[in-house]
């Protein structure tokens, strides 16, 4: 298991001034609230913004049930308002012998009928140390029900979130175990059907890819892409008598046929990076990015971009300025805002060695916007381990794993000037198929449209509304007129056939 702790040394020395968190008059950096504990602690996943308009999450540590995970506890699932008032909505290992999962290392998605799936790192009903890990689904009002427990020959320990494609299934990662003892990628039903599309290491000596740390993203071709931390064709360490490989980049299909599209450390002193730990977003232009944890130019991590055929370009190399202020070790994955650029959190590094926030262009301009541990005893946190998610108010809203009140970690938001925008779930479909609308300040919208073709509509709350896709419909921008101004959406719509 991958060390997530401070006694990860990556060789940076400190800035002597902090950075301010505030850089620009548009910009407005703010601690929304301190996990304490009792509501969780430990942050190690990111946030997903719901129809009702509130932020979900998990943390690893915390909670009410600590007797099989003393003394930091099971971990949550939460809810926190955009004003910061967090609601502890489930204890993991609230069942004996944690049977109902313990420690959740990734987030959460929302199902289309409004749900929360997600996957614990530990616990269930199988024989692994600790448990092997499970898939669960919590509604909206804390239920949980366990829908698969992982018994060690369909993984073990998924660190990854779980994706609902466009056939209304979810897939995802583990890390280890399957039939080849480094990692799988498996498919489940909303019932809790799961199939195991595919064993790493299934190739010798792990040339297909080993550990997939990351989840999965669809592209608009259909298929599954994603990374793997180990395995591949270029040795990056060893692990007593073992060499590991340096990871790759993967396509798979929803049958379960992968293809390797890039081989980490191809490049001379690993210049393209390594130890990729986060998946890939697809941009707007069609290509993949994604980070690597390790390498690069100044060995700190990387910044990638890679098309659908496999070509990679490194757009930059972390700990690029003195004393890495800039950042490093980008454990998280990026996410593409509205204004067209990329936004990610780097681990370490930074002003203050507590990590960062940055922005990226397309081309590889690269900007520092916080710096963490930047306030006195670090109340604003520390240790970013997920990305941040735009919000339809266009503001950024993450969380850091340690810092905060009461050093327990923190959930913050970022404003950088981006104006309100809507989200559509799902982002494709048919005529016809049912769409749903997410936003801020929808109350007495009179009009949706899917890329100027109208669209009948209701509005079910100020932040969600429901339409379907009409007839005549194009692929383009989802636009909803409100009192307030007509928002357009942050992608464009696929209208398929």
């Amino acid at each position: 298991m991958r060390q997530l702790s401070l006694s990860k040394t990556i060789g940076i020395v400190s800035a002597l001034f902090a950075a301010t968190a505030i850089a620009s008059s548009a910009q407005i950096f703010k601690t929304v609230a301190s996990f304490d504990g009792a509501n969780g602690a430990t942050a190690y996943a990111g946030l997903v913004q719901a129809t009702d308009g509130n932020f979900w999450g998990t943390t690893y540590n915390g909670g009410t049930n600590n007797s099989d995970c003393a003394p930091s506890g099971c971990g949550t699932a939460f809810k926190i308002t955009p004003r910061g008032k967090l609601i502890k909505l489930y204890s993991f290992c609230s069942h004996t012998n944690c049977t109902d999962g313990s420690q959740p290392y990734a987030g959460l998605v929302q199902a289309i009928h409004g749900n929360f799936y997600g996957t614990t790192q530990q616990g269930g009903n199988n024989a692994c140390s600790g448990g092997c890990g499970t898939v669960f689904r919590v509604t909206r009002w804390g239920k949980l029900t366990t829908l698969h427990s992982f018994d060690g020959t369909d993984g073990y320990s998924p660190n990854a979130g779980l994706l609902q494609a466009t056939d209304g299934s979810f897939y995802g990662t583990t890390t280890q175990r399957g039939a080849t003892t480094s990692g799988t990628v498996f498919k489940i039903t909303p019932s809790g059907k799961l199939t195991t599309l595919y064993y790493f290491c299934s190739k010798m000596n792990c040339t297909d890819g080993a550990d997939p740390w990351g989840g999965l993203v669809q592209g608009t071709d259909g298929n599954f892409y994603g990374t793997t931390a180990e395995g591949g064709t270029h040795i990056c360490k060893t692990r007593g008598q073992e060499k590991i490989g340096c990871g790759t980049v993967f396509k798979i299909t929803a049958q379960g046929k992968l293809t390797t599209l890039h081989n980490f450390c191809s490049q001379t002193n690993c210049a393209d990076g390594y130890d990729a730990l986060a998946g890939l977003v697809q941009a707007a232009d069609g290509n993949f990015y994604g980070t690597a944890a390790e390498g690069g130019a100044n060995t700190s991590g990387t910044i990638f971009e890679i098309t659908a055929g496999g070509k990679l370009t490194t757009l930059y190399s972390f700990c690029s300025q003195t004393n890495c202020t800039d950042g490093a070790t980008p454990y998280a994955g990026l996410v593409q805002a509205t204004d067209g650029n990329f936004y990610g959190t780097t681990r370490f590094g930074g002003a203050n060695n507590g990590g960062a926030v940055f922005k990226i262009t397309p081309s590889g301009k690269q900007t520092t916007l916080h710096s963490f541990c930047s306030q006195a005893n670090c109340a604003d946190g520390e240790f970013p381990q997920a990305g941040p998610v735009q919000a339809t108010d266009g503001k950024f809203y993450g969380t850091t794993s340690e810092g905060g009140a009461n050093m327990s970690g923190t959930v913050f938001s970022l404003s950088v000037g981006l104006g309100p925008f809507v989200e559509t779930r799902p982002t494709s479909g048919e005529v016809g198929n049912t769409v749903i609308i997410l936003g801020t300040n929808l109350t007495g919208a009179t009009s949706v449209t899917f890329d100027g073709t109208p669209a009948e509509f209701k509005v079910i709350s100020g932040s969600e509304v429901t339409t379907k896709v009409p007839n005549g419909a194009t692929t383009g921008k989802v636009k909803v007129k409100t009192p307030g101004g007509t928002l357009a959406s942050n992608v464009v719509f696929r209208v398929t056939k």
